[in-house]
């Protein structure tokens, strides 16, 4: 029944990977909390064992997800080769913060992000586009930033960077395929720092890497690599708003079931 639940969920964050370019992190954190707190983990680890292992799912929906987007022709390459190089300093830098931060104040921290989240969905807030991309020096900025705070909340980035790309004049699509693209270096950096962060706490789990829970990780990948790769094409074809608003509330609950 655990494995089950991995799998259902690694659909969902794969459909919400390749539609709007969130990486799903916002829903794998919190059933993983929720899981984990089930199971009896200690409460020190456990919401650092959610993130870890969300950043780790996120590789494998971030790979379908770009390919697809990229076939199309949607993906910005020039700005994520210079976000990119912020984004591995930020991913190390936001592993390590996470990791000095208590399990308990960690939640109350995902859970005001996570409102946050839900009421510019929900409310459909975009910043207007009025300044150009920035130079090679912005784009690395932008990068760290946007990977120090996604490693801290275990998500992709793609609520931070496409509102970035949006407010620079970026075409909405484009703004989240070259979303889906960044990332995969969060992700990658970010896991990898997680893993290196946890590898001798003698609270975790078996079958743990560091701040990687393996079962987890292996049922999320199976089912959201497939289901990414259908977000990214309901992009082209759907106006998601609806959907955005019930993930909006989804995510609402979420963020008050964490503060109280």
């Amino acid at each position: 029944m655990e494995f089950l639940l991995y799998l259902v969920l690694g659909a969902c964050a794969g459909v919400l990977a390749g539609l709007f370019g969130v990486g799903g992190g916002m829903i794998i954190v919190p059933v993983l909390v929720f899981s984990f707190t089930a199971h009896g983990l200690a409460p020190e680890i456990l919401t650092h064992l959610a993130v870890g292992t969300s950043l780790a799912t996120i590789i494998f929906t971030s790979i379908n997800s770009v390919r697809e987007h990229h076939r199309r022709g949607a993906v910005r390459w020039p700005i994520f080769a210079w976000m990119a190089v912020g984004i591995l300093i930020g991913s190390g830098l936001g592993s390590f913060t996470a990791t000095t931060i208590q399990g308990p104040v960690l939640q109350k921290i995902i859970g005001v992000f996570a409102i946050l989240v839900a009421l510019q969905m929900g409310l459909d807030l975009k910043p207007k586009a009025s300044r150009d991309v920035p130079g090679k020096p912005g784009l690395t900025l932008a990068g760290v930033v946007i990977g120090w705070a996604s490693a801290i909340f275990g998500i992709g980035g793609g609520s931070l960077t496409v509102p970035f790309l949006t407010w620079r004049s970026v075409p909405i699509q484009q703004a989240v395929a070259t979303s889906a693209a960044c990332g995969l270096p969060i992700a990658a950096a970010s896991a990898l720092s997680f893993m290196l962060l946890g590898w001798d706490n003698p609270r975790l789990p078996p079958y743990s890497l560091g701040f990687i829970y393996l079962p987890a990780l292996v049922g999320i990948a199976v089912t959201s690599m497939f289901f990414a790769r259908f977000g990214a094409r309901l992009a082209h074809r759907l106006s998601p708003r609806l959907l955005k608003r019930l993930f909006a509330l989804l995510l609402l609950s979420v963020g008050l079931n964490f503060l109280i």
